[in-house]
């Protein structure tokens, strides 16, 4: 499966570079494009999902790096949910 980095900024920010294991995160995010939190942490929450079950239908098991990336994005954006003006811009992708 081709995978795939993406480099985003956290309304603080800071970026973070981040994986997926398909190109599914293109139908989600786009470059130069910035999300509110909560609509990044939705978007980001579908795709990585997506990805892994893809892993798992090839390989029979879900991409634990999936799962690990997700967990890292939803435990960093908690510190701006509260932020109605957060916002998540997503930098470039990086095959």
């Amino acid at each position: 499966m081709p995978e795939m980095r993406f480099v985003i900024a956290w309304p603080d920010g800071r970026e973070e570079t981040c994986y997926s294991p398909s190109l599914v995160i293109r139908d989600f995010l786009e470059e130069g494009q910035t999300y509110p939190i909560r609509d990044f942490l939705d978007r980001s929450r579908k795709a990585l999902t997506i990805a892994s079950d893809r892993v798992e239908a090839k390989y029979g098991y879900p991409c634990t790096l999936a799962r690990s990336q997700l967990a890292r994005i939803e435990e960093a954006g908690a510190r701006f949910i509260s932020d109605a003006d957060a916002k998540v811009r997503c930098e470039s992708f990086i095959p």
